[in-house]
Order: structure tokens, then sequence, then C-alpha cells
């Protein structure tokens, strides 16, 4: 598999990686025009967001252990 293939292959992975969610498919031909630090950019973004969201989760979930 080449690099970009994979690259985009991990997007989709990271995008269907959220519960509850549809899974997703990418038409590789969109992400095809895109150079590899472009898609490589996408999965740092999309990494960055999911750790947002873990941490966000982890102070909801605190905020009911000091509370309790």
């Amino acid at each position: 598999m080449q690099r970009k293939e994979q690259l985009i292959t991990d997007i989709e992975n990271l995008l269907n990686s959220y519960d509850g969610i549809r899974p997703t498919t990418i038409n590789p031909d969109l992400l095809k025009f895109m150079d590899e630090e472009t898609l490589v950019s996408i999965i740092d973004s999309l990494l960055n967001q999911k750790e947002q969201n873990s941490k966000s989760d982890l102070q909801w979930l605190e905020q009911f252990k000091t509370n309790s």
C-alpha cells in the first residue's frame, strides 16, 4: 500500500473510532490531490481533537467524583 493510501486509511480509521457515529468512508480520489504533508496534518488535527475530547470527558467525570 502506498503511503498516501495508508494515510487516507488512517484518516478513515480515526473518524470511525468515535463511539455512536455512523461509519465513515472516504473516496480516496477526493484526497489523492492532497500531498502527504496535508494528509498528516489532517491526522494530527483529528488526534488533537480526540485528545481534547478525552480531557473534556475526564473533567466532566471528575466533577462527579469530587461532588460525591
